[in-house]
């Protein structure tokens, strides 16, 4: 069935009035925007040191390194989890595995991928705390 109004014209107009009605805010906020210019303190900051800006913008005091070191713990953290929830859902597959060979073989598959990545992540926290560590002791 054809109609005058397919969904494609709909469509092609719908974009159009959208196409328009974008181009009209938009010289109309140029036109705005021309009526207050904006003076070199107001496009650099003008007085405002960087302790202000800091302050204003919610940042905090902490050392770099020591934030480094929280982030770093927070996604190894993260890992951690991850790794004990498959090795539970390995040992959850292979209590319901029912003696089912193919079952089992993926249960056990899980329960080791997830104790190679348990030890992949704590061996990557003890190194980036020995680097965090040295880190502090070199810069202190």
């Amino acid at each position: 069935m054809h109609t005058l109004l397919s969904k494609k014209h709909i469509g092609f107009m719908l974009g159009a009035v959208l196409a328009l009605s974008m181009g009209y805010l938009m010289i109309a906020g140029v036109n705005s925007a021309q009526a207050e210019a904006l003076s070199t303190d107001d496009l650099f900051g003008g007085a405002i040191t960087g302790d202000a800006f800091a302050g204003a913008a919610g940042l905090g005091e902490a050392d770099l390194v020591d934030t480094i070191g929280q982030i770093i713990r927070v996604a190894l953290g993260f890992l951690g989890v991850i790794a004990v929830v498959i090795i539970l859902l390995g040992g959850f597959k292979w209590m319901t595995a029912g003696g089912n060979d193919d079952k089992l073989k993926k249960a056990k598959g899980l329960l080791f991928s997830g104790i190679i990545g348990l030890v992949i992540i704590l061996s990557a926290y003890a190194i980036a705390s020995f680097v965090l560590s040295s880190l502090v002791t070199a810069t202190a």
